[in-house]
């Protein structure tokens, strides 16, 4: 994909829907009490792997157009075949979780980048629980035995993982008593929120220590229903960050997700200068959605200090940061990020991935073991940039290509189909140049 330097990022989208909103509620809807429609849902492959796991277990699942209309089987049923859940660890550590719970065997399988993705981090608490779990070295393929009554447990997160959380608080549904999940540092709560939505309570409480426990009591069955899925505030985040580095730029994105625990990426070009506004806030099925409205290219001239990121945020911004390298890259002082050895575990080792790309376009960079220092504002010059196979890398660059002088090409662009396939679309009808 080509892209040349925008002259300004002006007018008004309607984002695809969250893609963690969307899996967590194919999921609840697919093991539910009665049909669900889910309005406005995720395009991206991710999801669709997750639906096609689903059909696989049982479920009837109509697509017409945005909206997926799912009706449970009453119980899910053995797999005949292998569970592919091609590049989303979402799909394959969430549905690990239903699985730990059905007394059947089945096979998780991913694509070769899923394959290398830390898995120990699901398969001790499910163990814990009584499912029995064979992996290679703690990776991909999964061999599931569960069982249809569970162990309830009390277990701290040794990582910050909504993933994980939401594991655990699947195969809570088939767990006799209470399941607690203790998490150190808050992670994006849609699960919780879900649950509560589709009849399954849980009570979420915080502890003298900052800790956050979140317990459900099993075995318990969500209803069906039907939910408007909000546009996904990740997917935002490129959009945003265009019209804040593209001067006399404005964009209006509409009907996003604005769940307090995935607004950090705002909440800090906010704290940087950004003039990001929300309006029209609304509630769907315990989701805050609104819209969001980014403008005038404003970001680099009214930073008025060094930017920081604090190290409790990162979770918070985990898959923003490439891009917000690329922000960074652009500041004055630039931009140093710690704390994130996470990305080395991701679709790609992020870190280096930004790295490299960062310095193919001019940028000077260094390297840490859990981060990034980008000296800036950096001009940046057109270039040849790898997305790795990585959705959000493509996506970042992307970006970066607006800003930079000359052309750029993104290899291998394709690959945001993953999360977002109407990604450069999008870009092309906002960004004037």
């Amino acid at each position: 994909m080509k892209l040349t330097p925008a002259r300004r990022v002006v007018g008004r989208i309607r984002l695809p829907g969250d893609k963690s909103i969307s899996h967590r509620a194919a999921l609840i809807a697919s093991v539910a009490e009665g049909r669900s429609r889910l309005e406005n849902f995720s395009t991206s492959l991710d999801c669709s792997s997750t639906l096609a796991c689903m059909e696989q277990l049982g479920a009837r699942i109509t697509r017409s157009g945005d909206a997926v209309t799912i009706d449970p089987p009453g119980h899910l049923r053995a797999p005949t075949a292998v569970l592919d859940c091609g590049n989303s660890g979402s799909t394959m550590r969430m549905l690990a979780g239903v699985l730990a719970g059905n007394s059947f065997t089945s096979e998780l399988v991913g694509d070769e980048s899923l394959s290398s993705r830390p898995m120990k981090r699901i398969i001790e608490p499910l163990q814990m629980m009584g499912a029995t779990i064979d992996s290679i070295e703690g990776k991909p393929p999964l061999h599931i035995r569960g069982l249809s009554s569970l162990n309830p447990i009390s277990y701290e997160l040794p990582v910050a993982s909504a993933q994980v959380k939401s594991c655990i608080l699947f195969a809570a549904l088939a767990a006799a008593g209470q399941t607690t999940v203790i998490e150190p540092t808050t992670t994006r709560d849609h699960t919780e929120r879900l649950f509560n939505a589709f009849g399954v309570p849980v009570r979420t409480t915080k502890e003298d220590t900052a800790a956050t426990k979140i317990s459900i009591n099993g075995p318990t069955r969500f209803q069906g229903g039907d939910m408007t899925i909000p546009g996904d505030i990740s997917s935002a985040a490129y959009f945003i960050a265009a019209s804040l580095l593209v001067p006399e730029s404005d964009a209006i994105l509409n009907d996003v997700g604005l769940n307090p625990t995935r607004t950090a990426f705002v909440d800090l070009l906010r704290a940087w200068g950004g003039s990001v506004e929300t309006a029209d806030e609304r509630t769907e099925r315990n989701e805050t959605i609104g819209t969001l409205r980014a403008r005038n290219g404003d970001i680099v001239a009214r930073a008025r200090e060094r930017p920081h990121i604090a190290p409790a945020m990162i979770p918070a911004l985990i898959d923003e940061l490439p891009l917000i390298a690329v922000v960074g890259s652009q500041l004055h002082g630039g931009l140093e990020i710690r704390g994130a050895s996470e990305l080395r575990v991701k679709e790609t080792d992020r870190i280096k991935a930004t790295v490299n790309n960062l310095r193919t376009m001019g940028a000077e960079v260094e390297e840490y073991e859990d981060g990034l220092f980008v000296n800036g504002p950096a001009g940046l010059h057109g270039a040849l940039v790898e997305s790795y196979g990585d959705h959000r890398i493509a996506m970042a660059f992307s970006i970066a290509a607006l800003i930079a002088e000359g052309e750029s090409e993104i290899a291998n662009a394709s690959c945001v189909n993953i999360s977002f396939p109407e990604f450069f679309e999008l870009l092309h009808q906002v960004v004037k140049t």
